[in-house]
């Protein structure tokens, strides 16, 4: 199920390591994680449903579901897919509901960090929040869940749009080791791995979070988290979508999908039905058409593909059928998918009958949009409103990436989906500005080149969904003051 052989990748995988699953010696390699470790020794069930006891399989592969949660030496509800693996991990899956723990640490105490601007996320909005605040002699700690950095950058094989400002041009992976390498070599920034911030707490100075480290023993440090401003950059969740079997294994998140071929070099399945034909879909069902899959067909609900041309005319070149105005009637398999049924739908959203195509797949991959995180900014008490077109809940914002709590900034996905080129660029911004809220001098003119660069990327009919929610965001900012 690895993939040995890609026309742009080189998978660098690392020494090659034994675990172990319910017993079962297992190998993988230390730069992959557990989950893409067990889907690669054809594994598809990692878990089973709290209420129904069914089988859970990898869907987001970014630590937001709780499919791939399993017990990793004695301690329960580790998100595998997030871990990596080492040599001699002991990896169970466990009952729906987790026993306590059976292994036992030492208290490591809970240790002070401070520093200018603290960034949440170590995606493209992120790190390029990290970077301004850096450049304006900010002291930056940047925290991502991951164990390594770059978000959804290091899933992105195609070159992007724009101007060479938003490095058009360049593939997304390339684009993360740039970043990667400016971060690292910059001293005035910090960055921890494998850590998630789990509270926001007053305090008479500034702000304090608190933040626990994965440690590779399993255990855990702690860390009051001191700043004078933060930009949370915490990302998007995959959607779902309601048909029957819709939660069996080999049901992925398009995200997932990627994450398991782009990064780890490994297949999900020989066959996918792709659902949703915006950008993501299309692409994502080229990469897969890359990487040595067959792509049966493409599903789109509305009547017209939603995504650029280009991508759709890669699809027909090969001979993917792409269905409009069809979904997702019933995927069927006992423990894992073994096909699918489409079926038309009018312009009511009904099912025309007798319309239905069954279709031979072992993927079905749900490209059916994005839903800001907004879990962490939630606890600050800044507002949250509800947008559609900026894909739910968001925190409101000015145009200096500012919430209504006072030094407290969003960038990315999280204040509204849409491309990566936006997020870099919203990301600067909020990096310029949590600087300057932690009392550095920044060049406004810059910041007034960032708005002008957006504008630029939200102009014509695909930015139409990012600019209306802007608006409506503007406009109840405004309200709010």
């Amino acid at each position: 199920m690895r993939i040995e052989e890609h026309p742009i990748l080189s998978f660098e995988r690392g020494r090659k390591v034994h675990f172990y699953f319910n017993g079962k010696k297992l190998y993988g390699y230390e730069n992959e994680s557990i989950a893409a470790a067990l889907v690669a020794n054809g594994i598809t069930q990692l878990s089973k449903s709290l209420k129904y006891n069914r089988p859970r399989g990898f869907f987001c592969g970014i630590g937001k579901c709780a499919s791939c949660r399993m017990r990793v030496n004695g301690v329960p509800n580790v998100r595998i897919c997030i871990e990596n693996v080492r040599e001699g991990l002991e990896v169970e899956t466990q009952e729906p509901l987790a026993e306590l723990p059976s292994r036992e640490f030492d208290d490591k105490g809970i240790d002070t960090l401070e520093c200018d601007v603290l960034v949440i996320g170590g995606g493209p909005a992120g790190l390029c929040a990290s970077l301004e605040a850096a450049k304006s002699d900010a002291d930056v700690i940047v925290v991502d869940e991951n164990f390594k950095l770059g978000g959804q950058l290091l899933k992105q094989t195609h070159k992007f749009f724009g101007s060479k400002h938003e490095m058009a041009g360049k593939r997304g992976i390339d684009i993360a080791k740039e970043l990667e390498k400016e971060i690292i070599e910059n001293n005035r920034i910090r960055v921890f791995l494998k850590s998630s911030v789990f509270g926001y707490y007053e305090s008479d100075h500034g702000h304090l979070f608190g933040m626990a480290q994965r440690l590779d023993d399993m255990s855990e440090k702690v860390y009051k988290v001191k700043c004078k401003s933060a930009v949370i950059a915490s990302g998007a969740s995959e959607n779902f979508l309601v048909f029957p079997n819709n939660d069996l294994p080999g049901v992925y998140g398009a995200g997932g999908v990627q994450t398991l071929v782009n990064v780890y070099g490994v297949l999900p399945g020989k066959k996918v039905l792709m659902v949703g034909s915006g950008n993501v879909g299309l692409i994502v069902s080229y990469q897969l058409l890359q990487a040595g899959m067959e792509v049966k067909a493409v599903v789109e609900a509305l009547p017209k593909i939603g995504g650029y041309f280009v991508h759709a005319a890669k699809l027909r070149r090969f001979g993917v059928p792409i269905y409009v105005s069809h979904t997702v009637k019933e995927v069927y398999g006992e423990d894992k998918v073994e096909g699918a049924t489409i079926v038309e739908i009018d312009k009511n959203w009904r099912e025309i009958p007798g319309t239905e195509k069954r279709i031979d797949c072992d993927v079905v991959c749900l490209a059916v949009g994005l839903s800001p995180s907004v879990r962490v900014v939630s606890l600050t008490g800044a507002d949250i409103r509800y947008i559609p077109e900026a894909g739910g809940y968001v925190a409101i914002h000015d145009d200096c990436m500012e919430t209504t709590k006072r030094g407290i900034f969003v960038a990315g996905d999280l204040s509204g989906i849409e491309e990566a080129s936006i997020a870099m660029l919203e990301g600067k911004l909020a990096g310029l500005y949590s600087a300057k809220r932690a009392g550095k001098d920044v060049n406004e003119d810059k910041a007034d080149e960032y708005r002008k660069r957006l504008e630029e990327l939200r102009a014509g009919p695909f930015g139409e969904r990012g600019r209306i929610a802007k608006e409506k965001i503007r406009r109840l900012w405004k309200e709010c003051h």
